[in-house]
């Protein structure tokens, strides 16, 4: 007989100390941020982590079968509140992403990361196997990412309109879509791309030209990338050492605690700092994806597969962003940039494929999902 209590054994507690080991190292790298400081970034950020490990392990308690059923009718909720944005939402920075509610500011954007996902997994699932290499397959789950798509798109918001395409297409991939359809969508996209970038607002326009030339103003546009690349490669190997960066503590690096909060962890750390931390990552990967392989359900295969690559573009596309390999689109960094909207997708994301375990090793072992 165990002395733990058997409510204990069965918390997934190897991918929680995992997710303690980044957000506990992003805290520090906030501390550092602040000159050594809790306040205001590292404090805050400890809380809300604290906060939504609290409501991943209560998403975790749910039933699959419940999050597929209400999957379209939370899509539809959450389409209308993109709608009630351009009507009535709050404009911040020439933005408009937000809904006042009083006691918080509500960016409904946030949530259609992972809704994408459920509903074009949930639309898949319910297609019969013979339809998949037809049209009846492609326009729906074109018509359920380009909405919010658009949606997200006007307000301006280039990064998340990014995001929520990439997790619908990957899901569309995954469904077994034949591979000629994404090849041609790509060549299509990249012939489309000079036309497109005409419809870019004037900041966007600027972002993608100093990403192709980012010398070309380095005191202005380009400021953040050059100094990002500084920091960067002035940590070398083994970094500078612990609260001794000087891109962010003498403020040459801007936005050091959320968007470029890596090369802050760069300088002080250097490159074993940041394979550490990519291999951190890694290690979640590798969870989601074990989990989508082990479940037998083709929803919460197609879901816990596409939750985990929404993960990994927000790690893979700020990575590039502070490297100078993309353009700037404002993608913060999972448990290291400070800020909750990011923090509440991923623990989404995170409770979601939780959830699914739970629901596949209940089908392999009975009575047991430890």
């Amino acid at each position: 007989m165990s002395i733990v209590p058997q409510p204990l054994t069965q918390f997934p507690w190897r991918v929680l100390a995992l997710l303690l080991a980044i957000a506990g190292f992003g805290t520090i790298v906030l501390y550092s941020s602040a000159g050594g400081s809790i306040f205001p970034w590292a404090a805050n950020q400890a809380v809300r982590f604290c906060i939504f490990t609290v409501m991943a392990l209560v998403l975790s308690r749910i039933p699959v079968e419940v999050f597929a059923r209400y999957t379209f009718p939370a899509y539809g909720a959450v389409l209308v509140a993109l709608v009630l944005v351009e009507l009535i939402g709050g404009v911040r920075g020439g933005s408009q992403r937000w809904i006042n509610l009083g006691f918080m500011q509500l960016q409904p954007s946030e949530f259609m990361k992972p809704i994408i996902v459920l509903t074009v997994a949930r639309f898949y699932a319910l297609l019969p196997v013979g339809e998949i290499r037809r049209w009846n397959a492609i326009w729906p789950a074109l018509v359920l990412i380009g909405l919010p798509w658009a949606l997200v798109l006007v307000q301006p918001d280039l990064g998340t309109a990014t995001m929520i395409a990439a997790g619908g297409v990957t899901v569309m991939f995954l469904a077994g879509l034949p591979l000629r359809l994404f090849i041609g969508s790509g060549l299509t996209v990249a012939a489309a791309i000079p036309i497109a970038f005409s419809f870019l607002h004037d900041y966007q326009q600027k972002r993608v030209l100093i990403f192709l030339d980012p010398e070309s103003d380095p005191l202005g546009a380009g400021y953040h990338i050059s100094q990002s690349k500084i920091a960067i490669g002035s940590g070398g190997i083994w970094g500078k050492g612990f609260l001794q960066g000087t891109q962010s503590h003498l403020d040459y690096l801007p936005e050091g605690h959320t968007d470029f909060v890596f090369a802050t962890m760069a300088e002080e750390w250097g490159l074993l700092g940041g394979v550490l931390m990519i291999g951190a990552f890694l290690l979640l990967f590798r969870w989601g994806l074990r989990v989508s392989m082990r479940t037998q359900d083709k929803f919460a295969r197609m879901a816990a597969a596409g939750l985990t690559t929404t993960i990994f573009f927000y790690v893979a596309i700020n990575l590039m962003m502070v490297m100078g390999l993309a353009p700037v689109v404002g993608i913060p960094l999972p448990f290291m940039s400070y800020g909750g909207s990011s923090m509440l997708t991923v623990m989404l994301c995170i409770g979601i494929i939780m959830a699914i375990d739970r629901s596949g090793r209940r089908q392999r072992r009975p009575g047991d999902w430890a």
